[in-house]
C-alpha cells in the first residue's frame, strides 16, 4: 500500500513548483552520458569549491528538512558565510523518510533552500541515499547530540529495514523519481549524487549488530535500481556515485575492482571520490587512477586536519587539476564533526585543539583566521573547466 501511495503521490507532484521538468528540452539519449557531454558540462562551470552543508541547528538530514525543525534563518545566515569564502557549491543530503512523511512540503522546503543558495551564487549537489552511521532512521523528533562524539545522530537512508529486504526496495521508486523529476531542469541543481558510500558498515557500539549482513550485496542491488529509476527520469544534470574505499592502485583498473565499486564508476556521468588521505601524494595517486575513465572529477569529501588532510595541502592540487573540491562541514553545530571519528571510542571532555571538520563557530568566527585567508585567496580567481 505504501508503495502504491508513493507512486500516486509521485505522479501528482510531477507538475509542482515553478521550474517543471521539460522532457522535450532534454537530450534524446537516456543512458549514461558520453564523455564528450560530461566534458561539455564541465566546461560550462568555473572551478567548483564548497562544502558538505548541514545547518548547525540540525543533527542530521531529518532535522535539517522536517517541517518542525527546518530553519531558513540559520540556513540563510550560514550560506552567507560560505559565499563570503568564495564557495560556489554545496553538497546536501536528503532522506527518503522526508518524502514518505510529507512529499509536497519536502519539495517546497527543497525549493526554499535552493532559492536561498542561489541568492548567494551557490549551486547544489543533492545526495539521495546514504549508507553511513545509524542503520535505523526514524522520522519525527531526533535525539540530542552525544557530547563530544562525532556525528552521533546521523542516520542511514534508507536504513537496514528497507535495504536488507529486496522486496521493499521498490518503496523508494516514488522518492527517487519524484525528487529528480521535480528538479530535473532546475539550473540551481548542479548534479545528483545518488548514493553516498554504499556498503559503509557502522562499527560504533550498539550499532554494528543492527547492520545488514553481507551489506555490499544489498547495496549493489539497490544501487542498480536507483540508477535505472534515475535514467528513466533523465535529468539535465549529471549523475554520480562516489568511490570511497578500496585499493587506490586499482581504481583505474575496473576489472580488478569489486562489483559494487566497478558499477559505481561505470555508471557515473562524472566521477566523484572521497579523499581523506593525509599525504597529498596519495590523493594525487587517486586522481591519476581516476583519470583513466576520461571524465571530469569531483572530490565530494575531504578535510581531516589531524591526519594532515587540510585545505592548504589539498586545495592547490584540486585547483591545478580543475577538480571540484567539497570539504566536510561549514559550521560547528549539532553534528559535532569538529571531533574526530575516534571520538566514538575515546573520551573527549572538551573541544579538540585541532578541529576535524568544519570552518566556523556558530557565531561566525572561524576556527582559523589563517585558514580563512587561504580559502579566500584560493577562490579569488577561478578558471573555467577544461
Amino acid at each position: 500500500m505504501k508503495y502504491r501511495l508513493g507512486i500516486l503521490l509521485f505522479a501528482i507532484l510531477l507538475g509542482c513548483g515553478e521550474k517543471k521538468a521539460s522532457p522535450a528540452t532534454r537530450a534524446v539519449e537516456t543512458g549514461r552520458w558520453t564523455s564528450e557531454r560530461a566534458w561539455q558540462w564541465h566546461g560550462q562551470h568555473p572551478w567548483l569549491v564548497g562544502v558538505n552543508f548541514n545547518p548547525s541547528t540540525a543533527i542530521n538530514q531529518l532535522e535539517f528538512w522536517q517541517e518542525e525543525t527546518f530553519d531558513p534563518e540559520t540556513i540563510a545566515r550560514e550560506l552567507g558565510w560560505s559565499a563570503g569564502l568564495g564557495m560556489n557549491l554545496h553538497r546536501v543530503y536528503l532522506h527518503n523518510l522526508l518524502w514518505e512523511k510529507d512529499p509536497g512540503g519536502f519539495l517546497e522546503r527543497m525549493d526554499t533552500y535552493l532559492r536561498l543558495a542561489d541568492g548567494h551564487g551557490i549551486k547544489t549537489m543533492f545526495v539521495l541515499l546514504d549508507d553511513v552511521w545509524h542503520p535505523l532512521p526514524s522520522a519525527g523528533k531526533q535525539p540530542e547530540p552525544v557530547p563530544h562524539v562525532h556525528n552521533s545522530g546521523w542516520v542511514q537512508a534508507p536504513g537496514a529495514a528497507i535495504l536488507g529486504d529486496t522486496a521493499r526496495h521498490r518503496e523508494l521508486e516514488g522518492y527517487i523519481k519524484g525528487v529528480l523529476t521535480r528538479f530535473a531542469e532546475d539550473e540551481r541543481v548542479l548534479a545528483w549524487d545518488l548514493y553516498n558510500e554504499p556498503d559503509n558498515v557502522a562499527s560504533q557500539p550498539g550499532r554494528a549488530a543492527l547492520e545488514v549482513k553481507n551489506k555490499h550485496v544489498y547495496s549493489l542491488a539497490l544501487l542498480k535500481k536507483v540508477v535505472a529509476w534515475a535514467r528513466e527520469v533523465n535529468p539535465s544534470q549529471p549523475l554520480t556515485i562516489g568511490i570511497w574505499k578500496g585499493n587506490t592502485d586499482h581504481w583505474g583498473l575496473a576489472d580488478s575492482l569489486p562489483p559494487l565499486d566497478r558499477y559505481m564508476l561505470e555508471h557515473s556521468d562524472v566521477i566523484s571520490f572521497h579523499a581523506y588521505d593525509g599525504d597529498p601524494r596519495e590523493v594525487r595517486k587517486k586522481i591519476e587512477a581516476l583519470k583513466a575513465y576520461g571524465r571530469p572529477l569531483l572530490c565530494t569529501e575531504y578535510l581531516a586536519r589531524a591526519a594532515g588532510n587540510t585545505f592548504e595541502s589539498l586545495l592547490p592540487v584540486f585547483k591545478e587539476e580543475q577538480i571540484a573540491a567539497i570539504n566536510w562541514g561549514l559550521v560547528s553545530g549539532k553534528t559535532n564533526t569538529i571531533y574526530p571519528w575516534v571520538s566514538w571510542d575515546s573520551a573527549f571532555t572538551g573541544e579538540p585543539e585541532l578541529w576535524h571538520h568544519d570552518i566556523f563557530r556558530k557565531d561566525g568566527t572561524p576556527f582559523s583566521q589563517e585558514e580563512v585567508r587561504f580559502l579566500k585567496q584560493m577562490t579569488a580567481t577561478t578558471s573555467p573547466g577544461r
